[in-house]
Formats: structure tokens, sequence, C-alpha cells
């Protein structure tokens, strides 16, 4: 047997996707849809295998050619697309004259080859088509005796529900005689072909496959949807070996600031948790990238983050250790007693020191997505330009001209970044993203880790505009940071406390950017009321700067206050 893999397709319905990896090279259970093709193909007995290619067919031709494969396996270039019989009569040089069998590069299926080959052998017709039932597709029309009668095109509006069809899966075996139907030059469809025959009495037989898996990952969903079915089984057989594999549940969770999609599996008793962070939409490190390697690293050294089972980064899912529902923001909030609060929170500031040492021994900077240090560049962009852009301008409608500040924000960002005690940074430690379990607590949310000030993640918290401590808990526990780190190194306080105040400042900043673009351009409103909050904060510790530093940032945030009416906070630690 010799087969021809149908690779050369643009992939438009997966784009922007297929602008950087050709559907063929999409993964499934860590390896490219081709590859399980072609070995699918080896052990069903096929001796050699010809792979027609266009778009982005370095990329095809680059993979084939570090593989190692027991038989023979080539590409044909195709300047121009020919269509489905166009590529089968472009290679027609490489045909013998055996049956062969054609197959699309874009499914994923458990369809066994060598069972629908010996089928195809077994009767005298000049092409088998492997049949599945999928509502999606439904379009072709057999009879009785199992003879393919009719095709219909996707596209055809005509009702169906009364046609009794079913799905093409991309799988066929073909007689050479089938070259006779297809035209010598221009691009053409193999279900022309097939049209042909049957208008000339020809016979085309259909094989159905029944209790096997088959998808065609034509589009974002479809393949989104392949890889989560076939993965999450083997994730929760992997974990828990002594389950019993049965259906799975998929519960979604409740979302925050990212555009990510969290849901809760479970299978009887067993449950884990699965981020969803899209496809992957460019040839780089992202944050589902950032994720796994990061979060692997953590966990490795001890720091307590949940254990990662599993992650398919292009697909962008990543299957990690369910730490149950409750965050310290909802700790905080059920306690009125301020002495239980500060305990709490100086558990997790010893977690976070050892987060920041033990997270940057062996670190690497490969893996962060955004920039591998937290620099003066990034705290102008994502923090001072952030706020003006994201809140004066889009929030508060205002239009204030960054450069009339740049001065003021350059300060703040040489400061931020000048006695920083540096180690890794969360960059986003905030109360909704530590987690308690069996009273442990547990850092979520790591993918924007860096190398930085741990001074900016111990400001995230103290800050915290989910949780607002009072200044007083604040200045407490800022003091009990710097006793504990002054015991464990050589540590001067007075410019820790320096760098503290500026990276206070910083990410305050990025916290107002960030709650205005997600009210406003992500349309998530419950965010604003953490706003006012987090106004007051930065106008306060703006306030303890000397005014000849800051002096137009200090005015511009009376102005906000002003502005909105903002209240002073009721909430007084006694």
């Amino acid at each position: 047997m010799k087969a021809l893999i149908l690779a050369a397709g643009l992939g438009t319905r997966l784009r922007p996707y297929t602008d950087h990896t050709p559907k063929p090279l999409f993964p499934i259970l860590g390896r490219p849809l081709l590859d399980i093709m072609i070995t699918k193909l080896i052990d069903a007995g096929c001796k050699a295998v010809i792979i027609n290619t266009h778009h982005l067919h370095d990329q095809i031709e680059s993979f084939i050619a570090h593989q190692a494969y027991p038989i023979p396996i080539q590409t044909r270039y195709e300047p121009n697309i020919l269509g489905t019989g166009g590529a089968i009569r472009n290679v027609k040089d490489f045909w013998n004259d055996q049956p062969f069998m054609v197959i699309n590069a874009d499914i994923f299926t458990t369809i066994d080859l060598k069972r629908v080959y010996d089928f195809h052998c077994r009767h005298s017709h000049p092409a088998t088509l492997v049949l599945a039932d999928d509502p999606d597709f439904n379009s072709i029309v057999c009879d009785s005796d199992g003879f393919v009668t009719e095709f219909h095109h996707r596209s055809d509006t005509t009702d169906r529900s009364s046609i009794a069809a079913l799905t093409f899966t991309g799988i066929q075996v073909l007689d050479p005689e089938i070259l006779n139907f297809i035209p010598v030059e221009a691009p053409s469809s193999s279900i022309d072909a097939y049209t042909r025959m049957i208008a000339e009495g020809k016979k085309i037989r259909a094989y159905l496959s029944k209790k096997t898996y088959w998808k065609d990952i034509g589009t974002a969903e479809r393949y989104k949807l392949a890889v989560f079915e076939v993965t999450a089984p083997e994730v929760f057989k992997q974990v828990f070996p002594d389950l019993q594999i049965g259906p799975i549940c998929r519960e979604p969770l409740k979302g925050d600031g990212s555009d990510r999609q969290w849901s809760r599996l479970k299978m009887g008793t067993a449950s884990m948790i699965v981020v969803d962070h899209g496809i992957k939409k460019a040839a780089r490190v992202d944050a589902a990238d950032a994720f796994v390697n990061i979060g692997r690293h953590l966990f490795d050294r001890g720091v307590p983050v949940p254990q990662i089972y599993d992650g398919d980064t292009f697909a962008g899912y990543v299957f990690l250790e369910d730490l149950g529902n409750l965050d310290l923001q909802t700790i905080v909030q059920q306690t009125d007693n301020f002495e239980k609060i500060i305990s709490l929170y100086q558990s997790v500031i010893h977690l976070l020191t050892e987060f920041s040492a033990s997270g940057a021994e062996q670190f690497n900077v490969a893996w962060t997505y955004q920039t591998p240090r937290y620099n003066k560049k990034l705290i102008l962009k994502n923090e001072c330009r952030y706020f003006v852009e994201a809140f004066l301008n889009t929030y508060l409608g205002l239009e204030v001209i960054y450069d009339d500040f740049k001065k003021e924000f350059e300060y703040l960002a040489e400061n931020a970044l000048q006695h920083a005690l540096e180690g890794l940074m969360h960059r986003d430690f905030q109360s909704r993203n530590i987690m308690a379990k069996n009273d442990e607590f547990y850092f979520i949310d790591f993918q924007g880790s860096r190398l930085g000030p741990i001074q900016y993640d111990l400001a995230s918290l103290l800050i915290d505009p989910y949780v607002q401590l009072p200044q007083d808990i604040q200045t407490q526990l800022l003091g009990y940071c710097v006793e504990k780190l002054e015991a464990d190194m050589n540590l001067n306080a007075d410019n820790f406390r320096r760098c503290y105040r500026y990276c206070r400042l910083t990410r305050n900043l990025q916290i107002l950017g960030a709650f205005g673009h997600l009210s406003r351009v992500k349309a998530k409103p419950h965010f604003e009321q953490y706003i006012p909050p987090a106004v007051r904060t930065l106008r306060n510790n703006l306030k303890k700067h000397e005014q000849k530093t800051l002096p137009m940032l200090n005015a511009l945030m009376d102005k906000i206050i002003k502005h909105n009416q903002i209240q002073n906070p009721v909430r007084k630690a006694t």
C-alpha cells in the first residue's frame, strides 16, 4: 500500500493560527497531526507516503526532513493548489497498479486504517470512502447496500433533516482507474471525480465507521474540542491510575480579569482544573508556555503552587491540581478579627520570601513571555502609559498627554528599581491569586513571573483593592517583612523601604490601568467598585512623597478625587 496525505490547504478557517503554523503540524497529545497520521499508515502496512504541500510548505518539509521514519516519506510542492482530485493526479508517477490510500491531514481519528484497506481489497469497486456520523458535516447519502448515491455540498441550503446522510471522513482507498476521471491539468475535486464515476455506472463503496473517534479540526472550535476530548481522559488515567474511567463533567468556573477560561473537571470522585489560554497566536513563547514551564519549576523547587499535570500549550490547555474555591480575599472578608488577619498575612509574606528566593534559583528567563526582568521600559509602558491611556483617558474620559508626565514617570521607574531586592517576581501577587486548601496557602496565576524586586509583590499584596487593608496594618506587615529579611540576609532596611514606596506607586498605576481597561474595553463593570479605593491609595501614597519630586501627579490625583467624589474608606483596624 502507498498513501497520499493531503496537506496543501491554506487553513483559512483556522486563521490567524495558521498564519504561523500549517494545519497538519497542529499538535494533539504533543504530536503533530501529520506525524500521528504517518505513524498510523505505517502501522497499517503502508510502504511509502507522499505529502502534497503548499501553504507554509517549508515547515512541513523541514519537519519530515528531521524525522526518521522506517519507510520513504516524500513531499510534492504545489505552486498553485490543485484541489483533492488534482493532488491525486499530480502524483501519478508515485502510484503503482495497487489500490492506494488518500487521507486528509486535518483530521484526528482512531479508525483502523488496515481494516479500511483490507475492506477495499475484498470488493471489486474502484473506490471506498470512509464515512462517519457527524451532524455538522453529514452530506453523503448511501443506499441500503452500502453504496454512495449522492453528494451534497456543505453550503447547500436544502433542508437535510429528512436525509439520512453521513460525513466523509477524508479517508479513502482508490484503485488507479480513478485517474481516468480527473482532469489532466485543471484543479479539481475528488468528489467531482466520484460523481462522474457514478454517472457512468461505477459504484463507490462506503465504509461505515462505528464506535471509533473522528474529528475534523478545520476550525478553532473543532480543533480545541478534539484536543480536550482526547487529552482529558488521558490526564485522568495518568493522575488517578486506580480511577474507573468514565464520562467527564466540565463545570465552568467564574473568571476574573484575564480572557482565560477556567473549568473544574470531575470524573467520579476525582477532580482537576483545566485552564484554557486559547490557541497559540504566534510562533513564540506565550502565556500558556510560561504557565507550564514556570509552574513546573516552582513546584519542583517546593514553592506552594498547584501541580501541573499536563499541558498542550499550542491548543492552550493546561491541566492542574484542584485547590478548591477558597481564596485569601474571601477569608479576609469573612474575618472581623484583625489579629487573625495579620497572622494570615504574615504566613503569606513568609511564603512570598520563599517564592522570591527559591523561585529565582535555576530560573530560566527563556520561560518568560513578556520580559525576562522588571525593568524601566516595562514600567513606563505597562504601568505608567497604561495608567494614562486605559484609566485617565479611556475610563475617565480625560485628555491627558503622557509626555506631560514623562519626567515624573521616569523618576518613578528609576526609583522603583533602585535598591531592589531581586528574586523571582510574581507580578500579580494579590488576594485572589492566593488560594487556601487544608489550612495551607498556594499561589496561582504565576505565568507573568520574571526576575524583579520582591518589594513589588509585597506592595501588590498590601495595597490590594480587593481587600483594602487599613494603612496601619500595611505598615505593620511591611515591618514584619523587613525584620524577616534582616534575619535571613544582610539587608539595608532603609533602602528596602525606599524601593518599596516606589514599587507601591508603580503597582498602583498598573492596578488602575487594569481596572479601567477591564471596565470599559472588556465590559466587566464589576471591577469599577475597586477603583475608588485604588484611587485613594494612590493619592495618599503620592502625598507622602515630597511635592517637589512629583508635583504634577499629586495635582492630577486631587483632581481625580474631586471628579469622582470618592469618599474616605470606612474600615479601620482596632
